[in-house]
């Protein structure tokens, strides 16, 4: 009877091993690519990317301003939970294939520019446009804490509702 009572007890965990190993693995935190819409702390900083626009051109006329590619804005906003001062890294887009593109240093003509050196006060919301000169396709944008040691990704869909780049007609 000691004999049947062990192996059931064997046989019972033999289960519960084998149940586990067929459960999802949660990818750590640190893994996890967020959603746009979402926010995404990082250290001190807090990240929400909102809205996204392609552009062809930014301003009109003989002022306008071309891309190499497409001018690519994304509307965000970054709250300091820090007490002291911070300044917010240069953000960067991901493709599909690994390769990054960093943003623009020039805001000239970009419409709410967070612009490019930006320093947070504490409790401070910092909101506007960061823009990018790159081919359009899918990106995540990687953010950073502070320090610029520990980073994340926010999914940026492939969406061309705000200003379709031109197809070129078929000959």
């Amino acid at each position: 009877m000691h004999i049947l009572q062990l192996s059931g007890y064997g046989g019972m965990a033999a289960l519960l091993a084998a149940l586990s190993a067929c459960a999802p693995a949660v990818p750590p935190e640190a893994d996890r690519v967020h959603r746009m819409g979402e926010r995404v702390e990082m250290g001190s900083l807090t990240y929400n990317v909102y809205d996204d626009q392609w552009k062809a051109q930014l301003g009109e006329g003989t002022d306008a301003r071309i891309p190499k590619d497409r001018f690519f804005l994304l509307r965000i906003n970054v709250v300091n939970g820090g007490s002291t001062d911070l300044m917010v890294p240069v953000l960067t887009l991901v493709d599909d294939a690994g390769q990054t593109y960093s943003e623009l240093p020039n805001g000239d003509q970009v419409p709410g520019w967070a612009g490019y050196l930006r320093k947070v006060k504490p409790a401070e919301t910092l909101q506007g446009n960061i823009v990018f000169d790159v081919p359009p396709k899918h990106y995540r944008l990687r953010v950073s804490d502070e320090n610029s040691q520990k980073s994340r990704e926010i999914d940026i869909p492939l969406n061309f509702s705000s200003d379709s780049p031109e197809i070129p007609a078929a000959r």
